[in-house]
């Protein structure tokens, strides 16, 4: 009895492997590119300054990350009449693929290399502008290419 159970388990646990990759077959999509949606609050009268900085440091990040190939492309969405609540901008940023946390470090020090800064540098740059905008959270999406 025991070498039947054990015979219909692996043969169940065969079954699922195969099936696995037919299964795969059968989504209509393929993983495309990844994208993050910063969602951006510029406080008020704080525009000007605000895009003052996107226009240069962030395009410039933007510019070199696309440069080395992590950045596929990046727009800034404005919110046409933003309700309370709702972010008066939407910084996209696409990537070609996820990366783990060491490539992630490895990016940033080349970075930092590339500005000839370092991250504790940068720091008060990052304190100063939260005074001209709150951060309201990110969001990752995957890309599903259709078939």
């Amino acid at each position: 009895m025991k070498l039947m159970k054990s015979l219909f388990i692996g043969a169940a646990m065969m079954a699922a492997t195969l099936a696995a990759p037919a299964i795969a077959q059968e989504w209509p999509t393929t993983d495309g590119s990844v994208w993050v949606a910063s969602r951006i609050d510029v406080l008020p009268g704080q525009a000007p300054a605000y895009l003052d900085y996107l226009a240069s440091e962030w395009k410039k990040e933007m510019e070199w990350g696309k440069a080395q190939g992590h950045i596929l492309s990046y727009r800034v969405l404005r919110t046409n009449h933003a309700r309370n609540g709702e972010p008066d901008l939407i910084l996209l940023i696409e990537y070609k693929d996820y990366i783990s946390i060491a490539q992630r470090k490895v990016i940033g020090d080349k970075f930092n290399a590339a500005m000839g800064t370092t991250g504790r540098q940068r720091a008060p740059g990052n304190a100063e502008r939260e005074k001209i905008r709150t951060q309201m959270g990110s969001t990752e999406y995957q890309e599903l290419i259709l078939k």
